[in-house]
């Protein structure tokens, strides 16, 4: 090999995105939740005999099931040039809308309290548009970490919106209630069995 032969150019591969996805123990709890508080209704009907037939309520339920799942299928995506936040294709963009930004279109983020008392914070972009920063992912602080770095904005006060303590209580409230729905259905089937 001559020593006049030229090095091809090493091609720099960017870096693959970072994906956050909702937190599996917030999607477990609040769909464990949904069904705690929805599947004794249909049972309940029937026993009662209520004027919504239990088949309609079993309708609402499933529906009410899938627009659950597709909210908690939320995603935020960094790259090297934008944060985004997607939903699978088969949400309807009318029930969850997504949204993407450019870093550098990205001028500030600012603060804001909950009517519960919460804080949130949103994406100022140079147009004055805000968007919310999702604050239920996987990974949080370093969603933080990197949106510093591509903005160059202090983020060491931001927190998640609920720890982690906070949903494993209430995801321990959902068992229980899970239980009493057991014997609520038992108790129901057993009134419609002998009537």
């Amino acid at each position: 090999m001559s020593a006049n032969s030229q090095l091809e150019p090493i091609s720099e591969q960017p870096a693959p995105p970072a994906v956050f996805p909702i937190s599996p123990l917030i999607r477990i709890t609040l769909i464990a939740l949904y069904i705690a508080l929805t599947i004794p209704l249909p049972f309940l009907a029937e026993v009662s005999k209520a004027t919504v037939p239990p088949m309609l309520l079993w309708l609402l339920i499933a529906l009410g099931f899938v627009a659950l799942y597709g909210a908690l299928s939320e995603r935020v995506i960094l790259d090297s040039e934008t944060i985004q936040v997607t939903y699978p294709g088969w949400v309807p963009r009318f029930f969850r809308k997504g949204w993407s930004l450019y870093w550098s279109e990205i001028k500030d983020l600012k603060l804001r309290t909950t009517g519960q008392g919460g804080l949130v914070y949103y994406f100022v972009s140079k147009s004055e548009t805000a968007y919310l920063l999702p604050m239920r992912v996987v990974s949080f602080a370093k969603l933080v970490q990197l949106v510093q770095a591509k903005t160059k904005i202090d983020t060491t006060d931001i927190r998640p919106l609920a720890q982690p303590w906070m949903y494993l209580i209430l995801l321990g409230c959902t068992i229980l209630l899970l239980l009493i729905d057991a014997w609520t259905i038992t108790t129901a089937l057993t009134q419609v069995s002998l009537s």
